[in-house]
């Protein structure tokens, strides 16, 4: 089916704001800086899961299904989402999470239990004891096995089930960002705005292979640059792979090579994806903090934090040449800012420095 055909349904607001960062930009003095903000997308404080959710929710109504069930972290941002796009068309919100249950609940925890979600915490720990060969083949066994259990008790209750991949990675999903691609044309042109790259996380990748597919279809004048935000990355052969399904199922008429795709990791201690996912870590921290100080607009320490370490990266060292103009995507997710291992690992940078914070104490002496 042609791309354009493809119907959706509405569970957000798309033409997010496309904005000039005046202050960042004039920090790092390299050139105009923009920044597409996909954390308003309004669906359930936002985020990028939404333009994917519009035509996977499409896809279930049309097929008759009643229950949404996805996967992710405890943290997850798209289970967060996918429930709230349930809800919102009436259909049963189930998230299955690869964790153990955390003794205290917090960030989209909290937001999940708000919504009524059905969830289901999956602890597969006792396969860290086995060989690396052996230990995520395990951990996926058991995964598998647990959401077939999952899918056949509601089937027994009369529900019909959408199992959905992490992030929402389907070609479906993924159509979502192939048109956010002219979306973002419209804006550039309305506006003036001249830019050469868009950068964006790259994780699960249905974000990052939609816009990449997009901008090759829709010949948009930026590049597509992904920045890893994990040490353990998709490999590239999988996500170009991903985008060739892409230009099959909706007839965008390319062919996608790995070396076609373009990723950016940083080194070192710089390595923009830090020291693991979701663990916090002093310098995607500072970076979360320089985008809050320069603009007020905050990022997460899980996905958007990371990537922003890469966009601001490439534009100080002028891999993204002044010239060129950039723009940097945010996909939302901060609720993150607010889980407890985050708020605990923030403590010393923000929090343990009264001088240096900021923070002043002023007492009511009587007598």
């Amino acid at each position: 089916m042609n791309i354009q055909h493809l119907k959706r349904t509405n569970t957000g607001y798309l033409n997010t704001p496309l904005e000039f960062m005046p202050a960042l930009t004039k920090e790092l003095g390299k050139g105009r800086l923009y920044i597409k903000r996909d954390d308003l997308t309004g669906l359930a404080l936002g985020g990028n899961k939404v333009r994917k959710l519009d035509y996977i929710v499409q896809y279930a109504l049309e097929n008759g299904y009643t229950a949404l069930m996805t996967f992710g972290g405890a943290q997850t941002n798209h289970g967060r989402l996918t429930a709230a796009a349930a809800i919102r068309n009436g259909l049963k919100p189930i998230v299955v999470l690869k964790d153990a249950k955390p003794d205290y609940m917090s960030g989209n925890l909290l937001l999940d239990r708000l919504m009524g979600c059905d969830l289901y915490f999956v602890d597969t720990s006792a396969a860290d004891a086995l060989p690396e060969a052996e230990r995520n083949a395990a951990k996926q066994q058991y995964l598998d096995t647990c959401a077939a259990n999952i899918i056949a008790d509601y089937a027994a209750k009369g529900e019909k089930v959408l199992s959905i991949p992490v992030g929402g990675q389907t070609v479906i999903g993924a159509a979502g960002y192939v048109q956010a691609v002219p979306e973002i044309m419209r804006q550039m042109e309305a506006q003036e705005i001249h830019a050469k790259h868009l950068v964006v996380g790259y994780g699960s990748t249905g974000t990052f292979a939609g816009l990449w597919a997009g901008a090759k279809y829709y010949n948009a004048p930026f590049e597509v640059i992904g920045i890893p935000i994990e040490p353990d990355y998709r490999p590239v052969r999988e996500t170009s792979d991903f985008i060739n399904e892409l230009s099959q199922a909706f007839e965008l008429g390319f062919t996608c090579h790995p070396e076609d795709l373009r990723l950016e990791y940083g080194d070192g201690e710089s390595f923009y994806g830090g020291i693991g996912y979701n663990e916090p870590d002093p310098i995607t921290e500072t970076y979360i903090g320089l985008l809050a100080r320069t603009e007020a607009i905050f990022l997460d320490p899980c996905y958007t934090g990371k990537a922003f370490h890469g966009f601001v990266d490439l534009v100080r060292r002028e891999i993204i040449p002044p010239e060129d103009g950039a723009i940097f995507v945010h996909t939302g997710g901060f609720p993150a800012l607010w889980t407890k291992e985050h708020l605990d690992a923030m403590q010393a940078m923000y929090w343990s420095d009264e001088e240096q914070d900021h923070v002043h104490r002023m007492t009511l002496g009587l007598g």
